[in-house]
């Protein structure tokens, strides 16, 4: 996969809404996925209705490891998220995906750097997983 990130000179903000279907900036229904891309760095994910996790992980790193300030965000229960996730992909988007693939993109709870330098490319990767199109902003060349 090229990264759709290389080449844009500095960080990339942005947050794009998918609800009923399609992407926007705001949700338009009570079941939705929100990313939030902070400087490329990182990503929140946050998605409704929740089940058996908060409804939040992040892609990249941890806000409160990226500021350095543990209240920058809650640590994340990866378990609780990944399950969560997998059971709103499956039930909102009928997206059948693998906890394992999840599990590699969410962040490290412990703060290691992510494999990818630029978090728009994990973005695009858990949009494939779920079978969505990319948003446009995030789209290579957009």
């Amino acid at each position: 996969m090229r990264g759709i990130g290389y080449g844009r000179g500095m960080g990339f903000f942005g947050m794009f809404v998918y609800s009923e279907g399609r992407w926007a900036e705001q949700a338009t229904a009570d079941q939705y996925l929100s990313v939030d891309v902070h400087d490329s760095d990182f990503a929140t994910i946050d998605y409704h209705p929740s089940g058996r996790g908060r409804g939040r992980f992040y892609l990249g790193i941890e806000p409160r490891h990226y500021f350095g300030d543990p209240t920058a965000s809650k640590p994340v229960d990866a378990a609780a998220e990944i399950s969560g996730f997998v059971d709103w992909a499956r039930s909102v988007v009928g997206a059948k995906i693998s906890a394992s693939d999840l599990a590699e993109l969410i962040a490290d709870p412990d703060g290691s750097d992510p494999e990818n330098p630029f978090v728009e490319d994990t973005v695009a990767q858990l949009i494939a997983l779920l079978g969505l199109p990319l948003p446009a902003h995030l789209q290579p060349n957009a």
